[in-house]
């Protein structure tokens, strides 16, 4: 057996320390911070949409493009079919207006969905389990795209010269002989 030197054995582990020290710093910083219990600083609020889109669970939640929170879970209202989206928000911006719109938008054409919040000018701040009541729903870009091919573009709009109504099926058109009550 060979003795080895206890300069080498102190090197290999300063450096394992340091490789533990620089993962920790890894993990706490993609995780804002918050590293399970520690740094739990915030406060949540409800908001309704009807359609979420890509939206998914931890997905930021911003003001003019600065992340202020995450989206904590996504349930849905089983009495109004609402998904119920709750954001919790860091307690450092517990002065947002209770009027704050919320909308859910994209980062870019194909980029993932947030929250993007627009505060309003009520002088009465949301609270813990205040519901956003100004929401706009996602827009899906490939419905948007399939009604605009399937119309016909703009020329076949309601506005256009020929207004479809011989290509209606004749149940659905008003020829005038339909029964009064």
């Amino acid at each position: 057996m060979s003795m080895r030197s206890p300069r080498i054995e102190f090197a290999v582990g300063a450096f394992l320390l340091l490789a533990l020290a620089s993962l920790l710093v890894l993990a706490m910083s993609s995780t804002n911070g918050k590293l399970g219990w520690f740094g739990v600083s915030d406060y949540e609020v409800t908001a309704r949409f009807t359609n979420l889109g890509p939206l998914r669970a931890n997905a930021p939640v911003k003001i003019g493009g600065v992340a202020i929170g995450r989206v904590s879970h996504i349930t849905l209202d089983p009495v109004k079919l609402d998904s119920v989206v709750t954001l919790a928000i860091d307690k450092r911006y517990d002065d947002l207006p209770a009027d704050t719109s919320a909308a859910i938008l994209t980062s870019g054409l194909l980029g993932e969905s947030y929250i993007g919040l627009q505060p309003g000018g009520d002088p009465e701040p949301l609270k813990a389990g205040d519901q956003i009541f100004l929401t706009q729903s996602s827009v899906d870009l490939i419905q948007m795209v399939g009604k605009y091919m399937f119309s016909g573009g703009p020329d076949n709009g309601p506005g256009s010269a020929d207004d479809g109504a011989a290509e209606l099926p004749a149940y659905l058109q008003d020829n005038g002989d339909t029964p009064k009550d």
